[in-house]
């Protein structure tokens, strides 16, 4: 079983009511274990069963299997929660099938667009997926046409067989990919996009890659009955919640999420969203920041230590780190001969001890503890923190599925584009 521990270093004190606040905040965990009516059309996330069973599974394999079968890239195409879980775990872990996995639709980057194209030049056979809730968002729209282009130069009249789409049933788009003859897989009407990694939006791609999904809903369903059914202070999703907000409140405006992996770079994009999304209104909310050590210890960590205390900083460890190298004694003499011996993880983890005890006598740090990393650990990370920030979002008041702010840019755009 993949597990998550939480602790946190607080040599300044600023915690000494820690236990007290977390039992202050027990009805936000009963409130988010039970799931509220209001929320009914956001929480299909909420039971990994609704959308990672084994039903679903087995539809996302199937699909998957005929792709890998035929195709030697997929095309994935989206933008925020459309594709920021499922390139977290590709990146994190790396694909394992014949399928390259090309990301598209997240930029508006000419060059960028440029780049994506090249990259099918010498492909054999591409298929794509377009992800979208309501597709009328711009990027991965206008992505898609350009997509659809090399497709059917390649493809003519075929092309519409190496089409994947998966947009909300029964919409305008919905019934457009159906006059089509496109592949369909249903983008969840019961779940906001950054909340979807445990969907077809974040599980057939990396089905297609060959990564274990079903790991992934194991971690995710570890998570769920651990977190569902602890009522108590001791449940790691309060606590860190708690622990937070209570940070939050003693004029905290910024978390880093801090890491001595830089395979966490795109998880911490996905993390930055679902609590950037979730939090951030009416005023409120924390800025969700990131840092990859060791190299940010070289930039960014002058300002952690000495700069304007504005932040903390919650660390994601790996216990057990699954490379290796150890340091062996050449002839020369390069100052760093007491390392001889030594070993690459030993040396990162004296690195990740020594930040945390330098950076906890400014502020409190959280750490959260993974014993590895692999697809099931990244189940569990991905259902620890939506779930974590339901009751953080509780805990300040504020809708934990809305995000209004996101259209605030859109008029004034559209309005230059000539819609």
């Amino acid at each position: 079983m993949s597990d998550i521990k939480f602790s946190f270093v607080d040599e300044i004190g600023v915690f000494s009511s820690f236990e007290e606040r977390v039992e202050k905040n027990l009805p936000m965990l009963e409130t988010a274990i039970k799931g509220e009516e209001r929320y009914k059309s956001s929480l299909g996330w909420h039971k990994v069963s609704k959308w990672a069973g084994e039903e679903w599974l087995e539809k996302y394999e199937a699909l998957a299997a005929k792709v890998q079968n035929e195709a030697d890239c997929l095309v994935v195409i989206g933008i925020g929660g459309s594709n920021q879980a499922a390139r977290a775990v590709y990146e994190g872990l790396s694909g394992k099938s014949n399928v390259e996995i090309i990301w598209a639709g997240n930029t508006i980057s000419p060059d960028s667009v440029s780049k994506v194209l090249s990259s099918l030049e010498n492909k054999k056979n591409i298929w794509v997926d377009c992800i979208a809730k309501n597709f009328e968002t711009l990027e991965p729209g206008i992505a898609f046409r350009v997509i659809r282009d090399v497709l059917r130069e390649r493809y003519k009249e075929d092309y519409a067989s190496h089409v994947i789409v998966t947009f909300t049933e029964d919409t305008k788009s919905w019934k457009m990919a159906q006059e089509k003859g496109y592949n369909l897989l249903p983008f969840p009407s019961d779940i906001g996009g950054r909340y979807t990694a445990l969907s077809p939006i974040g599980l057939f791609p990396l089905a297609v890659a060959g990564l274990d999904i079903r790991a992934m809903a194991k971690g995710a369903e570890n998570m769920e009955k651990k977190l569902k059914s602890d009522f108590s202070t001791s449940n790691i999703a309060l606590r860190y919640a708690t622990a937070r907000t209570e940070l939050y409140k003693n004029g905290k405006s910024v978390e880093l999420l801090s890491y001595f992996e830089p395979r966490f770079f795109r998880f911490a994009k996905w993390w930055k969203q679902l609590f950037g999304e979730s939090e951030g209104k009416d005023n409120k909310g924390l800025l969700p920041m990131d840092t990859s050590y060791s190299e940010d210890l070289h930039s960014l960590g002058q300002f952690v230590q000495d700069g304007s205390p504005m932040l903390f900083e919650t660390f994601l460890n790996i216990e057990t780190p699954d490379a290796s190298y150890v340091l062996h004694d050449d002839d020369v003499d390069d100052g760093f001969s007491y390392l001889n011996g030594k070993d690459f993880r030993d040396i990162n983890k004296a690195a990740y001890k020594a930040t945390l005890k330098a950076h906890s006598r400014r502020f409190p740090c959280l750490v959260l503890d993974i014993e590895k990393l692999d697809e099931e650990a990244y189940g569990s990370l991905f259902y620890f923190f939506q779930f974590a920030c339901y009751v953080s979002c509780n805990i300040t008041g504020v809708n934990p599925f809305d995000q209004n702010g996101v259209e605030a840019y859109k008029c004034d755009m559209f309005q230059l584009l000539g819609k």
